[in-house]
């Protein structure tokens, strides 16, 4: 698993305490009845790109740990390939300063994910019902979407999900593993809002066509949607997205005015080889999307306690990731995590979301050069 990247040290807003070892200016804290509240929201936060790369990586690494990683480079270099041929159409100030990171992950499930800083996630049940070329293509837009238009990060923040105890509030690290928690929290349930998967759509019909694909997210969807038809409707990629049939209707206008019909259907038959399990014998995880390696026992034991706990008022992030309760400034565990997910059967996720994944969560690093991305791109056509 990743080690997280020290964190930078962050200006302080006005109106925005922030996350580790930093100095907080008296006329900040001035008004804060520690007394009465015992803690106190961080709204406003300003988050460096240096953190907001530390939690990419630990968001990673909590998914890998929780479906494991194709120990494959050839696949691993093929995505990346793709990714970055996509990727390099996004602005030069969305470009994560410490490059693109490409993980397969080792599940049948149909599933993908964004994390912060510039980490992309595909899983192998994916790729199985990708077709060519340029789906793949739709579908990493998508999510690079995410990453470039920071919808993790500011949804963080316009939550007010963000609290930490008058003892931590110059504590920079637990601030993090705050938003690294509720990240991966968020990622992993699917809870961006309306506006922003509309938005992460709308990237990939820019992105896919700059790098020589037709924009084939649509087909891609058409095709989910059939499988899922008899899913709880919260099953794995796109799982709370805004409707299907709607986001598809949107997504064909967009791509009415869209000259460029290359699919690269041969290259991807060539590199990749998965088959898609049916939905109904996937293999899932007791505990969900809990983080836990091994989902068995103590999945189970949070599940009950989960059962067990009424929720909390909360903000709506909080509430909805944190069963209503306030992550403790200490960054939270993966047993924390477990709690708050582990009832995802009684909530309507399907199998997708719960897959089982495989038990070694190393990164397979492979890179790309610029000469190898260019020559990729020529051959699209």
């Amino acid at each position: 698993m990743k080690h997280l990247l020290a964190p930078a040290m962050l200006l302080l807003l006005a109106a925005a305490p922030a996350y580790a070892q930093i100095h907080i200016p008296s006329g900040v804290t001035k008004g804060i009845d520690t007394a009465k509240k015992g803690q106190e929201t961080y709204s406003a936060l300003t988050i460096s790109a240096d953190e907001e790369r530390t939690i990419g990586e630990g968001v990673s690494e909590k998914l890998r740990t929780r479906f494991g990683v194709v120990q494959d480079p050839a696949i691993h270099k093929y995505v990346t390939l793709v990714g970055t041929a996509v990727a390099e159409g996004a602005a030069a100030d969305q470009q994560p300063k410490k490059g693109w990171v490409f993980v397969v992950l080792d599940t049948d499930g149909v599933n993908a994910f964004a994390a912060p800083g510039g980490f992309v996630h595909i899983t192998r049940g994916a790729l199985a019902l990708v077709k060519n070329e340029s789906e793949l293509a739709s579908v990493l837009g998508h999510e690079i979407g995410h990453v470039t238009h920071k919808h993790t990060i500011n949804s963080i923040k316009k939550s007010n999900a963000i609290k930490v105890g008058a003892d931590a509030a110059g504590n920079r690290s637990a601030l993090l593993g705050q938003v690294i928690d509720l990240s991966y929290n968020q990622i992993i349930e699917g809870t961006f809002d309306r506006g922003d998967e509309i938005d992460a759509d709308s990237v990939s019909t820019q992105l896919a066509p700059k790098a020589g694909y037709a924009s084939t997210l649509d087909d891609f969807l058409k095709r989910l949607d059939d499988r899922n038809k008899n899913m709880p409707t919260r099953n794995g990629l796109f799982a709370s997205h805004p409707a299907t049939a709607e986001r598809i209707e949107k997504l064909q206008k967009l791509d009415a005015s869209i000259k460029t019909t290359a699919m690269a259907e041969a290259r991807y038959k060539s590199s990749v080889h998965y088959e898609l399990a049916p939905v109904t014998s996937i293999a899932t995880v007791p505990g969900g999307a809990s983080g836990l390696a091994d989902g068995g026992k103590d999945a189970k034991a949070d599940d009950k306690n989960a059962k067990k706990e009424e929720p909390k008022k909360g903000n709506s992030l909080t509430s909805a990731l944190s069963g209503g309760n306030t992550v403790k400034a200490s960054g939270g565990t993966e047993k924390q995590s477990a709690s708050a997910t582990a009832s995802g059967g009684s909530r309507g996720v399907g199998p997708d979301r719960d897959a089982k994944g495989g038990s070694n969560p190393g990164l397979v690093k492979v890179s790309v050069t610029a000469a190898e991305v260019a020559a990729f791109k020529k051959a699209i056509a």
